[in-house]
């Protein structure tokens, strides 16, 4: 497995629950919204920095295209 899809793993993980829910759902959600690829694209800033502006980053995206 890559360091890129090791954290991707560990950030759906640590999202879903800030989130309430369940990993699975937080990648359906990425997934239909074309987000996954960007997401894990994005490796190098979310894993460098707090976890909380990876979070932070991602309620953005998700809104933007919803």
């Amino acid at each position: 497995m890559s360091k890129e899809i090791e954290f991707f793993t560990f950030l759906l993980e640590q999202y879903a629950a800030y989130k309430n829910t369940t990993a699975d759902k937080i990648l359906k959600q990425l997934d239909d919204l074309k987000l996954t690829d960007y997401v894990i694209s994005m490796y190098e800033m979310y894993h460098s920095e707090a976890i909380e502006n990876a979070f932070a980053d991602l309620d953005r995206l998700i809104a933007e295209k919803e």
